[in-house]
């Protein structure tokens, strides 16, 4: 048997030619003398080096850790590239990227995103002279008119939170690297397992790790991924990581190198379930709209269905009034009225006051979000439990008004 080592890990694995579930249960982990089967947790602050100017290949913490180093190998695999930085949320990934813009740049954001990226662009990255400006991407025509020759990024998220929009990734690429601009792609609603977004094109792709890639709601985690490891890009981002410090402790990357075990697992139920569960709702008469890439109605569909091998377990929907969508959420039973999602349990999320309580309001007029929608986070619970519980909430909050 071949065993699969941090220094070859990318040649191993295409020697034999190791899909996603396994590249999920094995990654990059190292047989060590004991043999054991998972990875050792390295909970060093420094490393004790040889003799003068010389190192094992670990110094400080801060700089590199073996335990977080297989977990960025592993997510490196899983997203189509070479390097990957584990760090310490989302937020932190987010922040990374934009610290790549310096004063004078323009960057072109998705207008339907995540609320905590337009505050941290709007409240904080605008205050150094950076120019951001939302845009409806899924036009790409539109997004090639919008590019300046001081636009240095393109920034997507897609599908979209919490409108589900589907952006072209491949033509986004070739419009941004046309112009000179890196473009980013915010994956967290599908995961590597079902989208990879550096292999279409994508100069960075980052991650809420606490997402779908932890999903058990019980680690803050972020990633960072991009294709070539010793590229300007890569190098320019390992400098942000030294001297900012945003990674990931070493107790959290040993519990998501458990958690990518079952990624694939788990996605793959969420997102049948998804497809269940978005046909049902359209059903219901207190549901107006749906919102799923996976049903052959929605507008991305086919886009979505050419650059992901599936659809994944995020659900957003309309009821018939905004009364019905707040009163719901206090008879959920089984279903969870929490902010997140990708966990295993099903969570309810009422997005104009939780996730999206800072967007501007003319992107929340642009994007549809309104005060009647909900997005569902579908854990891997019986289909036939979330939707009786769905629809019990549903009917008792309609019998209120």
């Amino acid at each position: 048997m071949k065993y699969i080592t941090m220094l070859n890990c990318k040649m191993m694995r295409e020697e034999i030619n190791m899909k996603d579930f396994s590249t999920e249960v094995h990654g990059c982990h190292k047989y060590d003398a004991t043999g054991a089967i998972t990875e050792p947790i390295y909970l060093s602050a420094t490393f004790r080096h040889p003799a003068f100017r010389q190192s094992t290949g670990y110094d400080y913490g801060r700089m590199a850790n073996p335990t977080r180093s297989v977990l960025e190998q592993t997510v490196a695999l899983l997203e189509g590239g070479e390097r990957a930085w584990a760090l310490s949320s989302g937020m932190a990934a987010i922040n990374l990227v934009f610290s790549l813009c310096t004063a004078g740049d323009h960057v072109l954001l998705s207008e339907d995103i995540y609320g905590g990226t337009v505050r941290l662009t709007n409240e904080i990255y605008a205050k150094y002279g950076i120019d951001f400006e939302y845009i409806d991407t899924r036009d790409a025509a539109l997004v090639r008119a919008k590019m300046r020759p001081a636009t240095k990024m393109v920034f997507i998220e897609t599908p979209s939170n919490p409108m589900m929009f589907v952006t072209d990734i491949r033509a986004l690429a070739d419009i941004a690297h046309e112009g000179g601009a890196l473009l980013v792609a915010d994956n967290t609603f599908l995961s590597p397992h079902f989208q990879k977004p550096l292999i279409l094109g994508a100069d960075i792709v980052l991650e809420s790790g606490t997402k779908y890639l932890c999903g058990h709601n019980d680690i803050i985690c972020g990633f960072i991924a991009v294709k070539e490891d010793g590229s300007d890009l890569a190098e320019r981002i390992e400098f942000l990581v030294k001297s900012e410090g945003p990674n990931l402790s070493t107790m959290d990357a040993w519990l998501m190198l458990r958690s990518i075990k079952t990624l694939g697992v788990r996605i793959e139920r969420q997102a049948q379930s998804a497809l269940t569960i978005s046909e049902w709702l359209g059903t219901l008469p207190e549901v107006t709209e749906v919102f799923y890439p996976g049903l052959p109605d929605h507008p991305g569909h086919k886009l979505q269905k050419s650059q992901s091998t599936g659809f994944g377990g995020m659900i957003s929907f309309k009821v018939q009034t905004p009364e019905i969508a707040q009163k719901c959420l206090a008879h959920l039973k089984l279903i969870a009225f929490a902010e997140s999602l990708g966990g295993v349990e099903s969570l309810l999320t009422y997005p104009l006051v939780q996730t999206h309580a800072e967007m501007p309001a003319e992107l929340i007029r642009r994007t549809g979000l309104d005060s009647r929608l909900l997005r569902l986070s579908v854990g891997i619970e019986d289909v036939d439990d979330i939707e009786e519980d769905l629809a019990q909430a549903l009917h008792a909050a309609a019998r209120e008004r």
